[in-house]
Parts: structure tokens; sequence; C-alpha cells
């Protein structure tokens, strides 16, 4: 796979480092020409000068063939214009951006990046989970406007004891996975939901309130 790296902090060093580990063809784009002789010093010639953000710089570090462009800059608004060029005049076949603002994160799927990374949100969700009356928990957003959450069922929920087949699920949720205690279930349509279930959903965001009120 040809992976195009934008940004050549620690976060775009160590993803072009572990790539290159499995096996993978990339390239790395970074403004600051000394950093690039820094990078090309430990990892060999990888690294190219230029702003991710233009054309021409995307067209010498070969977008046209790329499958995937992973925009890791500092900056959101780099990020976001990275994505968007690789998509809509190179048609890369998948995006990811850094999201550096939270806030940001709605608007660059709504704008087409395929996948956003925010480690801001990524640590709120782990304190989150780490919260013991914390019974619905936002784990992941993906492809735009879906997400995966992870759901306690209590003794008061709507759905305890009751078979997923005799739920009315929102539109487009599904239920993949059960963890009761120890054991991890594959859940079926006659699969039953016992209170103390840790459920894990995907979801459309903008369901994920109705979703809580059934299961919690």
């Amino acid at each position: 796979m040809y992976i195009i790296v934008a940004g050549g902090g620690k976060v775009g060093y160590y993803l072009s480092q572990h790539l290159l580990a499995e096996g993978h063809e990339v390239l790395l784009i970074e403004r600051n020409p000394e950093r690039v002789l820094e990078i090309n010093d430990v990892l060999g010639a990888v690294a190219i000068a230029g702003d991710a953000a233009e054309a021409g710089t995307l067209v010498a570090a070969g977008a046209p063939r790329a499958d995937v462009v992973v925009a890791v800059t500092g900056e959101d608004e780099d990020n976001l214009v990275i994505s968007q060029v690789a998509k809509a005049k190179f048609h890369v076949a998948r995006t990811i951006a850094r999201v550096n603002n939270p806030k940001n994160e709605n608007l660059f799927r709504r704008l087409g990046v395929d996948v956003t990374v925010s480690q801001t949100n990524y640590i709120l969700n782990l304190i989150e989970q780490a919260i013991p009356e914390r019974s619905f928990v936002h784990l992941i957003s993906f492809h735009e406007d879906l997400a995966i959450v992870d759901a306690k069922v209590s003794e008061t929920s709507p759905v305890a004891h009751r078979a997923i087949a005799e739920i009315e699920l929102p539109i487009n949720t599904a239920i993949t996975a059960i963890a009761r205690g120890a054991k991890l279930i594959v859940p079926n349509p006659g699969t039953e939901l016992l209170p103390g279930d840790d459920i894990i959903a995907v979801a459309h965001q903008d369901q994920e309130d109705e979703l809580r009120r059934l299961l919690v």
C-alpha cells in the first residue's frame, strides 16, 4: 500500500516509521527542509520538503497513485485542505486527518474527510470509560457520521430481559458485541440482553441520544 503522510512532527515521524516497518511504501511531506534531513537520516530517503496543501507538492509525492493520504500537521486548517485536495483532485481512496481542536471534528467529516482522529476526544473517552457511573460512552467516530458506543444495560432499562429481535433499535443501528462478565458474545436476533451487559453498538451520531434512552 502506498501512503502519503503530511506533517513531519512526532506524530508523522513515528507513524511513518511504523508503516515502513509493516512493509508499506511511505512518503512523508514536511515544510521544514532541516526536519526533512533529520527524518531521512534515520528512516532513509522517505521525506520531501514542501507544502502538502498545494496540489503541485502532492503531484510530486505521487498522490495520483496513493492509496491513503494521512494529514497529521499541527494545524487543523492545513489538515482539512490536504485531505480535500487529495480526495477531490487526486481521487485518493482514503483520507485520514488529525483534528487538534475537537470542535472541528464534525466539520471535517461533513466536508468529506474519511476518518478523523482527535487525541483530545480519545483521551476524554478513556476517562469516561473509567468513571463507574458513566453507563453510555461514545468510543469512536468514523466514516463521516457513524459512531461506536459502549452502553451498560441497567436493571430498569426497557431492553433488559428482552431479545434483540424484540427491540426497536434506531434505524441503521446494530448491536455488534456483548460483554457479559468475562464472556464475549457475538449476538444474534434471539440473544437476550441482561442487566449488567456491556453492549458495543454502531449507530449514526445523531441517534446516540435515542440509543442511550433505549439501552440505559
